[in-house]
């Protein structure tokens, strides 16, 4: 399980605003994004937009999908190549994983977000940010990284918070002006020869199933197969024997076998709609106790437990129903073969070459005006609705981006 989860007493990393630090960490950026994540390239498109909106001195809310760990680092590319450097929310769990990428990771430009639990202090700063003005804000609606670039899953409802708090501040403010936000679309192309690639890792996989390395045949039915055997293996774990039916259906019912008990002991069978949003609540209910050490150490070596089985929740919900079998392209199958590596060893291997291309939509506007109550926000379903077709516009093939 990734460390995503600290139990410790939250501590907020405020924005560093200084602008010095960001733009000296500019300069190495490509060469980091090569070196650690294979990025040999970025072509971003829409630049034009962003740099009107600064420069009519809107308060700018970017807001990329977030399929790799490297978007960050990408989008900061796209600032630079637009003349500015942002301030990013980031997850508190990356500032505890050592004193010096906690240095650079608050020179770069982010801010520090508590997900288990409401956090005043991000959300203020957001808003700040937002109504200076100063610099772009950047946000990933989606909340955690999903390893599926020609899929979005539902976003959170922070951004639109954030945004229509200054919004609504910067118009009662004197001189005015304008929050609007920029969906950022980000789509990875490997160029590489993909079944060397990915032998020695299927291999790997293959052999801790006491598998023999089946290299002979066809790649998807290679991948397909390491799927539906490591799925087994979850339901031998914990619900005693394979299931039968469609794996979507599989998967499904063992994700609510994982989180339907839990939501019986903790939230009363209380049940929100997104998995994403089950594990977040679960966890705000779990945690306080761990954090402020009243338990003793078996329950909390149980409660440990439980976290880890809500992390294998929601990595399972993060391989989507037909996902390579609908599309088998080389990236869709990259994606599933590392969401693989790095659900069983927390750790994924490098790919290259690989180019990212980033397009900035057309800048939404946001109205300080208080919206009537709708069971759906008008402003997330306009950003969700762009983002889902410019995803699909960049997965047009490279001939056809010329």
């Amino acid at each position: 399980m990734h460390p995503v989860v600290v139990d410790k007493p939250y501590a907020f990393v405020p924005p560093h605003l200084g602008t010095w630090w960001p733009r000296f960490l500019q300069l190495f950026l490509r060469r980091g994004l090569r070196w650690e994540f294979g990025v040999v390239d970025i072509k971003c498109r829409g630049l034009e937009r962003l740099r009107e909106s600064l420069s009519a001195g809107h308060g700018v809310l970017l807001t990329p999908n977030h399929c790799r760990p490297c978007d960050p680092g990408v989008v900061c590319e796209l600032c630079r190549q637009a003349g500015t450097t942002p301030l990013i929310m980031a997850s508190w769990h990356l500032f505890m994983q050592g004193r010096l990428k906690a240095f650079l990771l608050r020179r770069v430009g982010a801010f520090s977000v508590y997900r288990e639990g409401l956090d005043r202090q991000a959300l203020q700063a957001g808003i700040d940010i937002l109504q200076q003005a100063r610099r772009p804000l950047v946000i990933f609606p989606e909340g955690v990284i999903t390893r599926t670039n020609d899929r979005l899953v539902a976003l959170m409802e922070g951004p639109s918070f954030i945004a229509k708090a200054a919004a609504k501040r910067r118009a009662e403010a004197a001189g005015g002006g304008q929050v609007v936000i920029h969906p950022v679309a980000i789509k990875y192309f490997f160029h590489g020869d993909l079944e060397p690639a990915l032998r020695s890792v299927l291999d790997d996989i293959e052999r801790r199933l006491s598998w023999q390395p089946k290299r002979k045949g066809d790649l998807y039915e290679r991948i397909y197969r390491v799927g539906e055997s490591l799925l087994c293996l979850k339901e031998l774990e914990y619900l005693g024997q394979p299931q039968t039916g469609p794996i979507h259906e599989r998967v499904e019912r063992l994700i609510d076998h994982l989180l339907g008990a839990l939501e019986q002991e903790w939230l009363n069978g209380h049940r929100e709609k997104t998995v994403l949003t089950r594990v977040k609540k679960l966890r705000t209910a779990i945690l306080p106790d761990m954090v402020e050490a009243q338990i003793t150490d078996e329950e909390r070596e149980r409660r440990w437990g439980q976290l880890a089985d809500m992390y294998l929740a929601q990595q399972m919900s993060h391989y989507p129903p037909e996902y390579i079998k609908s599309k088998p392209t080389p990236e869709r199958m990259l994606e599933t073969v590392e969401r693989f590596e790095e659900d069983l060893t927390d750790v994924c291997r490098v790919y290259s070459p690989m180019t990212a291309m980033v397009q900035v939509g057309k800048a939404i506007p946001v109205s300080p005006a208080r919206e009537g109550r709708t069971r759906e926000d008008p402003l997330m379903a306009t950003l969700e609705a762009r983002l889902r077709s410019m995803l699909e516009e960049l997965a047009e093939p490279t001939s056809k981006r010329s």
